[in-house]
């Protein structure tokens, strides 16, 4: 791997959960390869469900698919190189690897900010100008938004992956994580990484700060609105169509605030793989939860596709 100073590090050695006990990585093991199944078969159920059922064929739902879908793609970046390092006494990834495998991580993560940005955009739309919502969020410009979403991830990770892996790397190759997150791979760079530290704020703050902003705005205009009803019925249906999106940003962007906007120097080995299992592998369990159980729409076209097959 590295045989002197000078030499390219050509592989990463992935340490994981390796400083752990046999028995407690066989343990994280079955737990974490449970949460994986359920993120895929969650939220493959609401594809499905969405698909299928021809009243869920609204824009609200339209998204909610393009997230289960991101949901999926962003849990098979990292959760099955993690699994396998849990099961073997050294993980390792090719140099090529590990930047193919955080350019994943950096498009999907981005798209999932761009995307609950668009979803907070559209419920502001329904709840702010209701007779025109039809009009306004027709199915071309919902499938341009989500092309956008989907479009810029790939193109803006691409610049800031090239950045981080145009760097050298003669030293440790080590890294003290169990996929190729940002700041424990640019640690290992042979070089002064302050420029580098500054981009990657910046793209921080643009890609989480930026639609974080659209989506307050989009709230402070529906809380607006909902404070000038006179129905309570109306007052509770509002807020209860807004209620899943809020509980899927809070967490979204609370991890991603402190994961990425922190010091430097305050990120350790624990903290960081603590942070990461919970946006790897909570949030897209999470979401098709969230979205489904206080879902009456949901439910019901749940009921019905029962239905249907059993007769």
């Amino acid at each position: 791997m590295v045989k002197g100073n000078q030499t390219q590090v050509w592989e990463f050695i992935l340490i994981g959960f390796s400083d752990l006990p046999v028995q407690q990585q066989v343990l994280l093991f079955v737990i974490f390869l449970i949460v994986f199944l359920v993120i895929v078969m969650g939220n493959l159920f609401v594809i499905i469900l969405v698909t299928v059922d021809r009243r869920l064929h609204t824009p609200m739902y339209f998204f909610l698919r393009s997230l289960s879908v991101l949901d999926i793609c962003y849990s098979n970046v990292t959760v099955p190189n993690m699994l396998m390092g849990l099961l073997s006494t050294q993980n390792t990834i090719l140099f090529l690897g590990c930047a193919v495998q955080m350019y994943f991580f950096i498009c999907l993560a981005t798209i999932d900010c761009f995307l609950m940005a668009v979803m907070a955009y559209d419920r502001y739309v329904a709840i702010c100008y209701p007779l025109r919502y039809p009009a306004i969020m027709n199915k071309r410009l919902c499938t341009q938004l989500v092309v956008y979403c989907w479009g810029s991830g790939f193109l803006l990770s691409l610049g800031q992956t090239t950045f981080i892996f145009s760097l050298p790397y003669h030293g440790s190759n080590v890294i003290a994580h169990f996929f190729c997150d940002i700041p424990p791979v640019i640690t290992l760079a042979s070089t002064d990484t302050f420029f580098n530290q500054i981009a990657i704020f910046i793209y921080t703050v643009l890609v989480i700060l930026g639609p974080f902003l659209l989506i307050l705005t989009s709230y402070a205009h529906i809380l607006s609105t909902i404070l000038r009803m006179h129905s309570a019925s109306g007052m509770k249906k509002a807020f209860s169509t807004c209620t899943s999106h809020l509980v899927s940003v809070s967490l979204l962007y609370g991890s991603g605030t402190v994961m990425y906007l922190r010091p430097t120097s305050s990120h350790t080995q624990n903290t960081d793989r603590l942070l990461a299992l919970f946006y790897v592998l909570l949030m897209p369990m999470f979401n098709p939860i969230i979205y489904s159980l206080r879902n009456k729409e949901m439910k019901g076209a749940f009921r019905k596709l029962i239905t249907t097959r059993m007769l």
